[in-house]
């Protein structure tokens, strides 16, 4: 489809010891790979974390660390036509560290949209991706109305890693076409009318 491929970032919010994390994203992942119209990239904020001192505002970061820690992500997260963000919910909110990659970047969000796939115990992480909707919103991000939450995750995954509810790969689908129709939508409008905040 060659460029009509849609490039899409899924960040991985959570870098807690001994998470799920990155069986709820290899889940996602293997929909996304298995789709003809989009290219997906998985950014773990674990294998590649970003630095939590900022500099002063407007000015570039102070150390060469930082800049090679945000070296590794920024130009991914512009390269993004759209993203997946995959997270827990901690404390009735989003993880820190995803707060973080997200703070970082501005442009890189701009008239993009995002999707989100949450997990948690009661809540399936619902109320960390109501939070983040007001967040990205700041950033002119476009937020995917359709999302998939999965409640007790521990018990929503084989020994394969595929779900074990018909319902999950469905919710996920509906997500994934919405996010397509978005992604195409959005990346058409801004290379018509450059988008400015």
């Amino acid at each position: 489809m060659g460029n009509d491929m849609l490039n899409i970032a899924v960040l991985l919010g959570s870098t807690r010891d001994g998470r799920f994390g990155p069986a709820v994203a290899g889940w996602i992942m293997d929909h996304l790979t298995q789709r003809e119209d989009m290219n997906a990239d998985l950014i773990d904020l674990v294998e590649t974390p970003l630095p939590t001192v900022y500099p002063v505002l407007g000015q570039p970061p102070a150390t060469q660390e930082a800049k090679d820690q945000l070296a590794a992500v920024s130009p991914r997260m512009a390269a993004a036509d759209a993203f997946v963000i995959v997270t827990p919910e901690y404390n009735h909110s989003f993880p820190a560290a995803l707060k973080n990659a997200i703070d970082w970047h501005n442009t890189e969000w701009h008239a993009k949209p995002v999707a989100f796939v949450s997990y948690g115990a009661f809540s399936a992480g619902l109320r960390a991706v109501e939070q983040l909707r007001l967040v990205l919103a700041e950033l002119h991000a476009v937020t995917i109305r359709d999302s998939v939450g999965l409640q007790h995750p521990w018990a929503q995954f084989d020994g394969d890693g595929k779900a074990v509810d018909p319902a999950a790969d469905a919710a996920a689908k509906v997500m994934l076409d919405r996010l397509a129709w978005w992604g195409h939508s959005l990346r058409e409008a801004r290379t018509a009318r450059p988008y400015a905040a």
